[in-house]
């Protein structure tokens, strides 16, 4: 396997998490009997650039199908974070009715449609029909399409270039990053923006959050390994901001390189410093993560025998991506963990994949009263926590695993 931006030849382990099947390919109740795909999780590291990948076993193209499960909408800390940024785009550069705003990955339109309320124009690029399905439905245009120079070159001969091109939780999404940033290129107007979030590497380590790691995610990304990919391709990070999204992300502001319109903010060489001295330059810092990720992994499972042992009822809440990666890395089955809720009726009356977990509505928590909540999800903790307060009507119990197991009541 070789680098997907610097093309070097991949010989360092990251981590290693076993088998799984693609984290959002749920199964109906027919599917059950029938043959399932596992895939390696096996991640490397590029001792040229440092860009931390997985080799492209399961396909994009097969991921992000019509059949996709992952709406945006339905977390509402989520979409409070879309329109906050909305508005702070709109009042740090002007963004007008005069102004064109493309997402690449716009999803159900959860962004898209606080900048249509302020009356600017928008276009999403969604490749899952379902998905962009909704945000059509919505008044938000969207091209259910994978974005690429292909695709930039249609859409800029159309006269729809960006004064925005943004995207959230995408960049990692990409196994040929270097057409995807090169796409961005020919999409930009000589003056215009991009801004991307991704969850960054640095908190991933640091607060082993191993259960980030799934086949939808082809990269796991530093600024380090970013601002090299972006020079590349004649584009320039002028300001990045951390924020707490999904455990500790990166939000990075990009322009051409021929741009002097703008202010190089100190942020970039201070968070370059910053991982300079947290060691992601250097390959001694990846060594360790597999003995972390396993200690995770055998905590879990300890607490969860335990808790049958005891005769604890226990369940879970959010089908969420991260939450398969540690079910199918600890081998957790429906005899572990009863069910897990989901507020997504896209998910609801279909399992996991690999654990085969069914997936109920929010009702039968308050049937069963479970002893204990497993919050699959943790970096939704406080949102569902607090949505759930009522188990402590039973005596009922929250419970985290990563980065360190957690048992606490709200």
């Amino acid at each position: 396997m070789n680098c997907r931006f610097c093309e070097n030849e991949l010989k360092h382990q990251f981590v290693d998490l076993g088998f799984s099947p693609p984290s959002n390919a749920f199964l109906s109740a027919a599917q059950l009997n029938q043959t399932e795909t596992f895939y390696p999780l096996k991640i490397m590291v590029c001792e040229k650039c440092f860009l931390v990948q997985i080799d492209e076993f399961a396909k994009h193209d097969d991921i992000f199908n019509a059949n996709y499960a992952y709406f945006s909408s339905f977390s509402t800390s989520w979409l409070a974070h879309a329109k906050a940024y909305t508005i702070m785009m709109r009042e740090r550069f002007g963004f007008t009715a005069e102004s064109q705003v493309i997402e690449i990955a716009s999803n159900d339109g959860y962004l898209l449609q606080y900048f249509k309320e302020q009356g600017i124009p928008v276009l999403g690029v969604e490749p899952t029909a379902n998905t962009a399905k909704v945000a059509q439905e919505k008044g938000i245009e969207s091209v259910v399409d994978f974005f690429g120079v292909r695709l930039a070159k249609e859409l800029a001969s159309q006269g729809k270039l960006a004064d925005l091109l943004l995207g959230n939780n995408v960049l990692a999404h990409v196994p040929d990053i270097n057409d995807f940033v090169s796409g961005l290129k020919v999409l930009l107007k000589p003056n215009g923006v991009i801004t991307f979030e991704f969850p960054h590497l640095l908190q991933m380590i640091d607060k082993n959050q191993f259960d980030t790691i799934y086949h939808e995610h082809f990269s796991y990304l530093s600024l380090w390994a970013v601002k090299q990919i972006f020079e590349a391709h004649g584009l320039e990070i002028f300001d990045v901001q951390e924020i707490p999204t999904h455990g500790g992300s990166l939000r990075v502001f990009v322009m051409h390189q021929e741009d002097k319109s703008k202010v190089h903010e100190k942020s970039v060489l201070a968070l370059l410093q910053k991982e300079v001295e947290f060691g992601l330059n250097d390959l001694t810092i990846y060594q360790n993560f597999q003995i972390k990720s396993e200690k995770v992994k055998d905590d879990f499972w300890d607490f969860l025998i335990q808790a049958k042992r005891g005769n604890k009822q226990v369940i879970a809440y959010g089908a969420a991506a991260k939450g398969n990666t540690l079910l199918n890395f600890a081998g957790v089955k429906k005899d572990m963990i009863q069910f897990v809720v989901d507020a997504s009726p896209y998910k609801q009356c279909k399992f996991l994949p690999g654990v085969h977990i069914p997936v109920v509505e929010e009702s039968q928590i308050k049937e069963l009263k479970p002893d204990y909540v497993v919050i699959l999800p943790w970096n939704l903790k406080e949102e569902i926590s607090n949505q759930l307060s009522y188990i402590n009507e039973w005596s009922g119990k929250f419970v985290v695993a990563v980065p360190e197991l957690n048992v606490f009541t709200k």
